[in-house]
């Protein structure tokens, strides 16, 4: 299909790209890598007045690290992401997760603030993100706002970012040193995308105590979530089967499970539960362990 007619306008820093935003009157949308936007421009599932193009904006570029988090800029390509030295070295579950979205043409054009932004539950970083306790940092005419990750997915392709606001970058805490980490999913066949994504990074105490749980979980309801009742059940226990049997079984407990053309509810919840524990089984028991 073709989209509707709109102008375009290229925006050269985040200055003006905000200017333009408070001047289309909630007409405008931003384009960056235009994997996620475009479709829904030629199916006119959005028909914006205009397009602001921030693609070439370099202060959106870039990884960093600051004290214990790493720092993304919004235009970082998934590629950029899977390559990174210091991702790699850091939390290599990000460059393992960015590794298997979408195709080679997503992953060396969508970008990480875009791919957030978005929305889309079935996307496969959200998840990833939420277990590495992410932090959006968003600019508007009032200045710079940090907003955590946790609470900023409303629904399927909404989210809470102001309407004359764009993320700048998004923050990732390292996690401990002792911490290992993991995502699997179980993906279409024909698109890709996730049915099921789960995210897990968990930390022990020299004696084995679970110190750190976080667990993210997208493709299974409305919007990407973490799961609190996982996390809980996991603190401060030694690892065994039966816990992690344990605690898998609340893995649904925070998601708006839904069935679709793909699968049903009652299946997304047994996927859910079976891919947490999968997850939880390869950090926490070494091949042979009971």
């Amino acid at each position: 299909m073709i989209p509707t007619t709109f102008d375009y306008v290229r925006a050269d820093t985040v200055e003006d790209a905000i200017r333009l935003l408070q001047q289309s009157n909630g007409e405008a949308k931003l384009l960056a890598g235009g994997h996620s936007l475009i479709p829904l421009l030629k199916f006119r599932l959005t028909a914006p007045g205009t397009l602001i193009d921030i693609s070439k904006i370099g202060e959106l570029q870039g990884i960093r690290r600051e004290g214990n988090r790493l720092v993304v800029g919004a235009l970082t390509t998934h590629h950029q992401l899977h390559t990174s030295p210091l991702i790699r070295e850091t939390m290599p579950v990000l460059a393992d997760a960015a590794r298997v979205i979408g195709d080679l043409q997503v992953r060396h054009r969508g970008t990480v603030g875009g791919n957030l932004a978005h929305a889309d539950p079935a996307a496969d970083l959200p998840g990833v993100a939420l277990a590495l306790d992410a932090m959006l940092e968003v600019q508007s005419e009032d200045g710079k706002e940090l907003l955590e990750l946790d609470g900023f997915f409303l629904g399927p392709l909404v989210t809470a970012l102001p309407e004359t606001s764009l993320v700048t970058s998004v923050s990732f805490l390292i996690p401990p040193s002792d911490a290992k980490s993991v995502y699997l999913k179980y993906a279409h066949p024909a698109s890709g995308y996730a049915v099921v994504g789960v995210c897990a990074v968990v930390g022990t105490d020299p004696d084995g105590t679970i110190n750190h749980a976080r667990v993210g979980i997208n493709g299974v309801g409305d919007v990407a979530y973490r799961a609190i009742s996982v996390e809980e059940r996991l603190l401060g226990q030694r690892p065994s089967r039966e816990l992690i049997q344990q605690a898998a079984a609340h893995a649904a407990d925070e998601g708006d499970i839904g069935g679709d053309l793909f699968a049903s509810e009652e299946y997304r919840r047994h996927l859910c539960r079976v891919y947490t524990e999968r997850a939880l089984e390869q950090i926490l028991l070494p091949e042979g362990t009971a």
